[in-house]
């Protein structure tokens, strides 16, 4: 018999005690997109995932909760739209209309079409083709829907992205009504939990801005040399857009350009007062900012954005706003219906989506509505019955975590403890013949057993202690 080397036997006995190599599985936040394949999303647009999906059923919440309480209805305009309904409204001399919109040829007599790249001009359009005008005035209406520009992607900004606004249509120019929009978008960034401040201005009426955009053309050529390329063009053609610029090297022109507010007439200034009152009288901190124009030609009178109070003071302003909006009392007559006052708000929701991951614990976004009960079933009997004991709590408003495609106990409490939920149900074979239910405190592993007949009653009795 050959006798083994003690340098072999010494690696057998390595080879025999080394532990098993563990298999580490990724978790699904930490997943990241596979190269080569075949197909690939569209530079630009995003996939909102699974894992995603708490923290956006959280914001849709939170804006059916705002608008139900101020008072606003919900409206869902068409993707695709006229393109001159864009080129009318947002204006020629804008990016949006010269570089932003994805235009079509249109079917029928329809001409040219664009994806809706706001909201406002579509919402407005409305009212005017379905005689909202004939209804009680205001008409407030709130939408949330996707956007379309084809700028060039980079942080925060995509080619497809969300939006929640509102707009209140036929208000006769009441400052009052300002105010309330700015309230509720305010109101509704910090109940999902983040803070801002409300920048403001005013540009005044379109006879206050012609008095003034003959002041500002004429700084502006004055300082041409020193200007971004862009800036150079819009000079004669959109002259308020150069006080909208982020280049770097146009800040100091900026910086020392005339505001407007100098050039309001009596009446603009009388109404920007009211409106900063009535933000005074609500509490509501506020930052005036004459560089403040907004890009869209229809704004009149008051314009506002809502910027995080952690935004960082280099990081871009137009990519870090995260709700934008204002006065725009021409464009229900600019786009053919009556004379009529109104102004709106968009918020950008991929935005605050990103501002509550950096918020929150590995990027985890809590919900008040997170489930708290996980249903476990053992056995085929089991999951035939708890189909109908999920369907009957539903109908009493109870909802429970459950995952019907395991079977084993082990991997459904290991999704339960995933869940972070604070009970969980079990149901076994016995427990059916019984007609009982296990209800297990997933903290101290304390158990209890019921009448099923009873589970309702004690389950609301735990949901009530739990909130």
């Amino acid at each position: 018999m050959v006798q083994k080397s003690k340098t072999v036997k010494k690696q057998e006995n390595k080879k025999a005690t080394k532990p098993p190599v563990k298999k580490v599985v990724k978790k699904e936040e930490d997943l990241e997109p596979q190269k080569d394949l075949v197909f690939a999303r569209v530079k630009g647009m995003r996939d909102i995932l699974p894992q995603d999906s708490k923290v956006w059923s959280k914001i849709r919440s939170k804006m059916e909760e705002m608008t139900k309480a101020y008072g606003y209805s919900y409206i869902e305009t068409p993707l695709l739209e006229s393109a001159n309904l864009f080129v009318r409204s947002v204006g020629k001399g804008t990016d949006i209309v010269e570089k932003e919109m994805y235009v079509f040829d249109g079917v029928d007599s329809a001409g040219k079409v664009a994806l809706r790249p706001e909201a406002t001009a579509s919402v407005v359009r409305a009212y005017i083709e379905n005689g909202l005008n004939k209804t009680p005035q205001p008409v407030k209406v709130w939408y949330e829907g996707p956007m379309f520009r084809r700028e060039k992607p980079q942080a925060n900004r995509y080619r497809e992205f969300h939006q929640f606004g509102c707009e209140v249509i036929g208000d006769d120019h009441n400052p009052a009504m300002e105010a309330e929009l700015i309230s509720l978008a305010y109101n509704f960034i910090k109940d999902l939990g983040i803070d801002t401040i409300i920048h403001l201005n005013s540009i005044g009426t379109v006879e206050d801005r012609e008095k003034y955009l003959v002041e500002l053309v004429s700084y502006l050529r004055s300082k041409r040399s020193y200007l971004c390329v862009d800036c150079k063009r819009r000079i004669n053609k959109n002259s308020l857009r150069v006080l909208d610029c982020k280049v770097r090297g146009c800040q100091s022109v900026i910086e020392e350009a005339p505001h407007i507010v100098d050039w309001l007439g009596d009446k603009s200034k009388e109404f920007f007062m009211s409106v900063l009152e009535y933000l005074d009288e609500l509490g509501l901190p506020y930052k005036l900012d004459y560089k403040l124009v907004r890009g869209l030609d229809y704004y009149t009178d008051t314009v506002f954005e809502l910027f995080p109070v952690d935004k960082d003071e280099e990081e871009d302003g137009s990519q870090s706003a995260l709700a934008a909006g204002g006065r725009y009392d021409a464009l229900v007559e600019h786009l053919g219906g009556q004379p009529t006052s109104a102004c709106g708000f968009g918020v950008g929701l991929e935005r605050v989506v990103n501002k509550l991951k950096e918020k929150s614990k590995n990027g985890v976004v809590e919900d008040e509505n997170d489930i708290k009960i996980f249903f476990a079933q053992l056995g085929i009997q089991a999951k035939r019955r708890a189909l109908g004991i999920i369907e009957e709590l539903r109908k009493d408003g109870i909802f429970v975590g459950h995952n019907l495609a395991k079977s084993a106990l082990k991997a459904q409490m290991e999704i339960a403890d995933k869940m972070q939920t604070s009970y969980t149900l079990i149901l076994g074979q016995r427990e059916v013949q019984d007609s009982t239910i296990i209800i297990r405190d997933m903290e101290s592993g304390i158990q209890e057993i019921i009448d099923q007949k009873k589970l309702k009653v004690r389950l609301k009795k735990i949901l009530s202690q739990l909130m």
